[in-house]
């Protein structure tokens, strides 16, 4: 049976590539003047989808995000990205979310969101270590609150991915699920840069493209999960620094 040119076109646009463009670590002070207004336009012209992985702004400051909102109202493509520790730092993370909410950003805390058949996947994440060295709930109160706090964010991201049934589905978080991205890293704070827990949930579920994160100034570009899945540490001076880029670019 021949099939019919809507139908046909309708094929062609589920298996369609998506441009993603990513980075994290913008850090936007509140002294800053239009600092990513150029950079945004930019990507718009260049990418389908912005993803944008934590520490937004200096110190979670709502001037700060207010800057951050009006330079993200010149992406005329969808935002979506989480926050980072910095984006907590003045305890206002929700006010912080909902001022770039308004402007447009879709904000991932254990939610999920698809776009032109790309299913988003996203929280903050929490830190614990790798393999040998994670950290484990044992001992004083004070360490088992840690780690549960580290499960907690690995949770969020379990239920984002749930809620997801998408072929292709990009995980994004702030602190890194796997080790080989932070290397470059003082190896005494490896542990504070991320969890293998994040790793070990995104390669439990199928259809997984690649994972997105930040955090790690000094770690590598380039990494994967034990299953395989590729991961991109999109600091922002990672890539200018490296790959002396502003922002990476990725087939979906």
């Amino acid at each position: 049976m021949s099939q019919s040119p809507d139908a046909a076109n309708d094929a062609v646009a589920v298996t369609k590539p998506l441009r993603l463009a990513a980075i994290g670590d913008l850090h936007v002070g509140e002294n800053m003047d239009r600092p990513y207004r150029d950079l945004f336009s930019k990507i718009s012209q260049e990418a389908d989808v912005l993803a944008l992985c934590g520490d937004l702004t200096n110190f979670g400051k709502t001037p700060e995000a207010e800057i951050l909102a009006e330079d993200l109202r010149a992406c005329t493509i969808p935002v979506v990205g989480v926050l980072g520790n910095h984006d907590y730092e003045c305890g206002q993370p929700a006010e912080v979310a909902r001022i770039l909410h308004e402007a447009g950003m879709r904000v991932l805390d254990g939610e999920a969101y698809e776009i032109e058949g790309v299913g988003f996947a996203g929280c903050k994440g929490f830190i614990g270590g790798y393999g040998r060295h994670m950290l484990s709930a044992f001992g004083e109160p004070e360490i088992k609150a840690f780690v549960q706090a580290s499960v907690d964010e690995n949770l969020k991201l379990e239920s984002s991915l749930r809620m997801l049934r998408s072929e292709r589905i990009v995980v994004i978080t702030h602190y890194s699920p796997v080790l080989a991205t932070v290397e470059g890293e003082p190896p005494e704070i490896f542990a504070f840069l991320g969890s293998a827990r994040m790793g070990e949930t995104i390669d439990r579920f199928e259809g997984v493209t690649c994972a997105l994160h930040g955090h790690a100034h000094r770690g590598a570009y380039e990494g994967r999960t034990a299953g395989g899945v590729p991961v991109y540490n999109v600091s922002r001076p990672v890539l200018n620094r490296d790959l002396g880029i502003e922002y990476a670019l990725i087939e979906v």
